[in-house]
C-alpha cells in the first residue's frame, strides 16, 4: 500500500509539472511514470519472495524519490524547448528517458543482489577483496588523464566514448563493507583507553593507525582529484563507524579535529578550494561569474517561498547543473519549503529505519555495515543539500535517487539492496536454538561490557 501510495504521487506530480509547463496535460504524462512503477513493482515482488521480512517502508521511500526526480528530469527538458513546442516534445527524449533505462538497470542490480546474496554476512568473506576494489576504484580518476577523467576542475569520473561514470559512487559500497569487517576483528584493541580528559577516553596512541591511515587517504583523494565531499564522506563514513563499533566519543572528536586540520591545510595549497571556499563566503561578490551557480540556487529557494510556484511553474531551468547537482534548488522553487522538507523527511526516513535495522540486527559486521551504510547516506544527502543552501562549500556530490546520471543511482539503489538485506535479518524470527559458540566473530552477538559492571 505504501509503494502504490508513492506511485499515486509520482503520477500526479507528473501530471502537475506538465499542467504548468505545458499550459495543458498531454496524453503522455503517464508514460515515464507508468515505466517506472512496473519496475518498482517487480522490485517489490522480488523483496517479497527474496527478503519477506524486510523493512516495508524503505523501498516506498526510495521509489517515491526516484519516480519523483524522473519526473522532474522530464520537467527540465520540457523547459528547455520553447513553449509552443512543449505539447509536441516527444516523451522518449531528453535525459528524462535515460533516467529511465538507468533505473532500470538499477532496479535489476537492486533485485540480482538480493537474489544472489542471501546472507549479508557471507560479504564479509570477500571483505579485504572489496577493500582492495574500493581503493582501486577511487584512485582511478586521480592517475587517469585530465582528458579521461576531469569534468569542471574535479577528476571524479572516467571517460569512455559517449559514457562516463564516476567509480567513487561504487567505491563507497566497497569500503564500507571492508571497513565493517575489520571494525568488527578489532574493536576490542580500539576500545582500550590510555588517559582521560575532562571526562572523555582517548585511546592508546598506538591504535591511531587506522585513522591516520584513512585520514591521509582522504587528503590525497582531495589534494589529487579535488573534491572535499568525496574525501568528507569516505573520512566521515570510517569515523562514525569507528564510534558505532567503540562507543568511544574520542574517535569522533580525533576525526573531526584531524580532518578539520586537513582541510585547513589543503585551502592553503590548493587553489580550487580556495575558489569553493570564496563563493561560500560571499557569492554575491561575483554574482555574474564564479558565484552565479550559487546565487541562483539562493534566488531560486527564495522564489519558491513557503509553497512554492508548483510544479512546472518556476524557472529551473536557468540554475546550472539543475539535473545533476542543483536539481534540490529546481525543487525548491517549485514545491517550496514545506516540499523540500518533506522530501528530506523521505530521507530522514530511510537512515532512521536504516540505523533501526543496525540495532536489530544479531551479528556485528551486519549491525556496522547497516549503521555505515545508513550514515553514508544521511552524509551525502548533507553535503550536497548543504552546499546548494550555502550551509557549506559546494561540493561534487550528487543528489541520491533524484539527480540525472547511472553511477549514483545503481551504487544508492545497491546500497538499499543490502539495507533490505539485512533488515530481512534483523526482522526474521529466530529458529532453533543458538549455537552456544559462533562459527566466526562476525556471527558474534554484540556485547559490550563497562569497568566495574556487575555480570
Amino acid at each position: 500500500m505504501l509503494l502504490l501510495a508513492a506511485i499515486g504521487i509520482v503520477f500526479a506530480f507528473s501530471a502537475a509539472a506538465e499542467a504548468g509547463a505545458v499550459q495543458k496535460i498531454t496524453g503522455d504524462f503517464w508514460v515515464l511514470p507508468a515505466m517506472i512503477s512496473a519496475v518498482l513493482l517487480l522490485a517489490h515482488v522480488v523483496v517479497r519472495f527474496v527478503a519477506p521480512y524486510a523493512d516495508p517502508v524503505i523501498l516506498p521511500c526510495v521509489a517515491l524519490l526516484n519516480g519523483l526526480g524522473v519526473v522532474f528530469i522530464r520537467r527540465l527538458d520540457l523547459g528547455e524547448v520553447k513553449l509552443r513546442q512543449r505539447p509536441d516534445f516527444p516523451v522518449f527524449s531528453g535525459q528524462s528517458i535515460r533516467q529511465v533505462v538507468w533505473t532500470l538497470v538499477a532496479v535489476g542490480l537492486f533485485t540480482g543482489l538480493l537474489i544472489l546474496v542471501r546472507d549479508h554476512k557471507s560479504i564479509s568473506r570477500y571483505a579485504y577483496t572489496l577493500g582492495l576494489v574500493g581503493l582501486v576504484l577511487v584512485a582511478l580518476p586521480a592517475v587517469l588523464p585530465a582528458s579521461l577523467s576531469e569534468v569542471n576542475g574535479a577528476k571524479l569520473w572516467i571517460k569512455l566514448g559517449p559514457l562516463s561514470f564516476q567509480p567513487g559512487e561504487f567505491a563507497k559500497v566497497a569500503l564500507l563493507a571492508f571497513f565493517a569487517y575489520y571494525l568488527v576483528r578489532k574493536r576490542e584493541v580500539l576500545s582500550m583507553a590510555s588517559r582521560r580528559i575532562m571526562g572523555i577516553d582517548f585511546p592508546r596512541g598506538r591504535d591511531l593507525g587506522p585513522v591516520l591511515t584513512v585520514w591521509l587517504f582522504s587528503m590525497l583523494v582531495l589534494v589529487f582529484e579535488q573534491d572535499l565531499g568525496t574525501a568528507l564522506m569516505y573520512f566521515g563514513m570510517f569515523v562514525v563507524m569507528l564510534y558505532v563499533a567503540t562507543e568511544r566519543v574520542s574517535w569522533i572528536l580525533i576525526g573531526l579535529g584531524t580532518f578539520a586540520g586537513g582541510a585547513v591545510l589543503a585551502h592553503t595549497f590548493i587553489s580550487r578550494l580556495q575558489l569553493r571556499v570564496s563563493i561560500w563566503l560571499d557569492p554575491m561578490s561575483d554574482a555574474r561569474g564564479k558565484g552565479y551557480q550559487l546565487v541562483q540556487s539562493l534566488l531560486g529557494f527564495g522564489t519558491g517561498g513557503l509553497f512554492g510556484t508548483g510544479p512546472g511553474g518556476g524557472q529551473p531551468g536557468i540554475i546550472p547543473e539543475a539535473h545533476n547537482d542543483f536539481i534540490t534548488a529546481g525543487f525548491g522553487e517549485e514545491i517550496g519549503l514545506f516540499g523540500v522538507t518533506a522530501m528530506l523527511c523521505l530521507y530522514l526516513t530511510i537512515v532512521i529505519r536504516g540505523l533501526r535495522t543496525a540495532v536489530g540486527v544479531r551479528d556485528s559486521f551486519g549491525k556496522l555495515l547497516a549503521g555505515g551504510l545508513s550514515f553514508t547516506l544521511g552524509l551525502q544527502v548533507f553535503v550536497i543539500v548543504g552546499g546548494v543552501t550555502k550551509l557549506i562549500p559546494l561540493t561534487g556530490q550528487t543528489t541520491p535517487f533524484l539527480s540525472a546520471g547511472g553511477s549514483s543511482l545503481m551504487a544508492n539503489w545497491i546500497l538499499i539492496a543490502l539495507l533490505i538485506r539485512i533488515s530481512d535479518a534483523a526482522r526474521r524470527p529466530e529458529t532453533g536454538q543458538p549455537s552456544k559458540q559462533p562459527a566466526m566473530l562476525h556471527d558474534a552477538h554484540t556485547e559490550i561490557i563497562r569497568p566495574g559492571s556487575k555480570p
